[in-house]
């Protein structure tokens, strides 16, 4: 083992430390990946969401020391732990930085993203419950908004201003960029006004989309978007995600008319569906707060939480 100097290195420890649940958890993750567990992509993403905050912890450590010394302690590491490291560490850390700061043109973070909280387990349970009530259902669909939203907009980019405080002047943040919520008729409207809380600029633009029930297709009977001058960002809400039809229709229109960037954002989605819109959109995002198995023979989400329009609106009965 090679002994480092505690003035040259005076948080060693704590960086070997982060190294070590570094490469733990890289290799975690390639023997799930290999193993007969490959399916089960909520623990794979788990695995990925692990590796990825030990790497940036242990990139973020690095990179405040020199070059050569940062060469210097991953030899010594190499020889105490067995950790080899690839492509060089300047890489891995360039690459953490860049995702703090993504660029709107090359969509660096496009993906599907499961968001996992216990606040969101919470309400997302109460959402499921057969027996909520209208009322609690709103408000449930409420809080799941806000904390998506909260997830999904982390790389919105900003522009520095003034303002003034009581006391003296000093610098802030607001937005740069125009951002359009498109919330999906009619179960997308239970989600519009917690988001427009936290964006209260954005603008809103209806799309009007049912599934025929026959074909479990999408069928538009509204849209008013202007010909010209989309937004920069669009945020698609719809409370569920089951075949993927919907949201897909959403994603062309959006593309038609020039949106550059979007997200689909959904309290619960299904496999397929998520699959089916990853593969025919991978430039979008998809943030959603549980993804479940399967669709039964009526492209039902299960297990589900039944029909949102229906539970947000209270027209059980009228069905």
């Amino acid at each position: 083992m090679v002994s480092l100097p505690c003035k040259t290195f005076p948080n060693r420890q704590f960086i070997r430390c982060l190294a070590v649940d570094w490469a733990q958890a890289n290799s975690h993750i390639i023997e799930n990946i290999t193993s007969e567990t490959r399916t089960a992509a909520s623990q794979t993403l788990a695995l990925r969401l692990k590796w990825r905050t030990a790497a940036g912890r242990f990139a973020s450590a690095l990179v405040s020391f020199p070059p050569s010394r940062s060469a210097m302690y991953l030899n010594g590491l190499s020889t105490s732990t067995g950790y080899q490291p690839q492509q060089g560490i300047s890489a891995m850390a360039s690459s953490t930085i860049t995702e703090k700061q993504p660029s709107m043109d090359q969509n660096p973070t496009s993906g599907v993203f499961e968001v996992n909280h216990p606040l969101i387990q919470l309400h997302l349970t109460r959402l499921r419950e057969e027996s909520t009530q209208p009322a609690l259902f709103r408000q449930s669909v409420r809080r799941l908004a806000t904390l998506l939203a909260y997830e999904s907009t982390k790389d919105l980019t900003t522009r520095t201003t003034s303002v003034q405080t009581p006391l003296t002047e000093t610098e802030g943040v607001e937005l740069d960029k125009r951002i359009g919520l498109v919330p999906i008729l009619r179960a997308g409207l239970g989600m519009v006004d917690p988001i427009l809380d936290l964006l209260p600029s954005a603008e809103v633009w209806h799309l009007g989309l049912y599934r025929d029930e026959t074909t479990a297709k999408p069928v538009r009977y509204y849209d008013k978007l202007p010909a010209q001058h989309p937004v920069d960002v669009a945020i698609i809400l719809d409370p569920m995600l089951a075949t993927g039809g919907s949201a897909m229709a959403a994603l062309m229109t959006l593309r038609e008319w020039g949106v550059k960037k979007v997200k689909v954002v959904s309290l619960i989605a299904s496999r397929e569906g998520v699959e089916t819109v990853e593969s025919q959109f991978p430039e979008a995002q998809i943030y959603v707060c549980q993804i479940d198995p399967i669709l039964n023979d009526q492209k039902f989400i299960v297990p589900g939480l039944g029909d949102a329009g229906d539970r947000i609106f209270n027209t059980l009965d009228f069905d």
